[in-house]
């Protein structure tokens, strides 16, 4: 079941549009130098080729913020600016024409700086994001709760935005990110409440590919089964593109955009009765051409395999080799252990064909 989605404003960036009704939107960051184009466009190529629907790179003085117009030049993908401390830096990116800025308004030093920062951007058309972050909330809020709260993030963002609406200018886009996740997913409920500008959420510093997966997971897909996220950033240590991958398939997971087929396999117990690894392996394989949702079902014992099948759009449930193959819930053939994969993927080919033509 696809959850329902928290209806916010929608932000056009780069011709890429966010929040509303459109998809929950993959992005990533590059690790490189983005004056230097001949590391930094391998990078954005293989980012762009693992599917990454926006690009955020470091600006850190102004030889990289007078490189991002030629940079922008050899991208497919909306190309937005990373600004911290060095807040003049935001004009220089603005004047090169990138797709958006990042600020975390809390390491800038003053409300006088922002507020030249968000004229620049409402006389350029240019959208934000503004980052609420446990590490850079502004003195004040810190003073009045402690320590970086899920009702001190929300009342920085809540602050700022009204700034910026005194100002004319609602072309924004929260985020309100911490390494804990429970600090994350209170603040970004609140938020939820109280305001409907579109949020980006992450879940900051999630540490290296195994367990960072598995924190990004657990952080962003409560809120995600809430309708609640209009874009995501899974926060990896190492290889930006490994974090596409992970995010589509959180996405997948929650049922909340979902643009691949779906493998359900038993794990292997006792009771199985057919050799399940190969059988799952070779499909995974003959599957990575579909680009729609599909889910298929791998069961390999009595006691859940046939119940389970049905519930896929194909199933197979095996067993002492042999199995029967469901389609919706209905069984349309029985076949040996050694058809099982051919006879998958014909029943895989039918029910796409018998799909496209009735339209849904």
């Amino acid at each position: 079941m696809k959850p329902t989605r928290r209806k916010t404003k929608v932000v056009d960036i780069g011709g890429v549009s966010l929040g509303g009704e459109n998809p929950v939107r993959v992005q990533s960051m590059t690790t490189t130098d983005p004056s230097d184009l001949d590391v930094t466009l391998p990078q954005i190529k293989a980012l762009e080729d693992a599917g990454c629907e926006m690009i955020r790179t470091s600006v850190l003085n102004q030889k990289q913020g007078e490189a991002l117009g030629e940079l922008k030049k050899h991208m497919n993908t909306p190309l937005i600016a990373d600004i911290h401390y060095h807040w003049k830096l935001a004009f220089t990116a603005i004047e090169q024409g990138v797709d958006k800025i990042r600020i975390n308004p809390g390491n800038i030093g003053h409300d006088d700086r922002f507020k030249e920062i968000v004229r620049a951007a409402k006389a350029n058309d240019v959208p934000m994001r503004i980052g609420v972050n446990s590490g850079s909330l502004e003195a004040a809020i810190l003073e009045k709760y402690s320590y970086p709260t899920p009702e001190g993030f929300v009342e920085s963002a809540l602050r700022y935005i009204d700034m910026a609406d005194e100002l004319g200018y609602d072309k924004i886009v929260i985020s309100l990110k911490s390494s804990d996740i429970h600090t994350a997913i209170a603040a970004y409920r609140l938020f939820s409440q109280k305001s409907n500008f579109p949020l980006h959420l992450g879940i900051t510093e999630a540490g290296d590919p195994n367990y960072g997966a598995i924190k990004s997971a657990a952080g962003m897909s409560p809120l995600l089964l809430d309708g609640i996220g209009d874009t995501i950033r899974v926060s990896l240590t190492g290889d930006p593109a490994l974090e596409i991958p992970v995010a589509y398939d959180i996405l997948k997971t929650t049922g909340v955009r979902v643009l691949s087929p779906e493998i359900v396999s038993c794990p292997t117990c006792g009771r199985i009765q057919i050799e399940m690894e190969p059988i799952v392996e070779e499909l995974n394989k003959r599957l990575s051409h579909v680009n729609e949702p599909l889910r298929v079902s791998v069961l390999g014992c009595i006691v859940n395999g046939p119940g389970e099948a049905r519930e896929s759009d194909i199933g197979l449930a095996g067993g002492n080799g042999q199995g029967v193959i469901y389609r919706k819930g209905e069984l349309v053939r029985k076949v040996k252990e050694e058809e099982m994969i051919d006879a998958v993927m014909e029943e895989v080919d039918a029910f796409l064909k018998d799909r496209k033509k009735s339209g849904k």
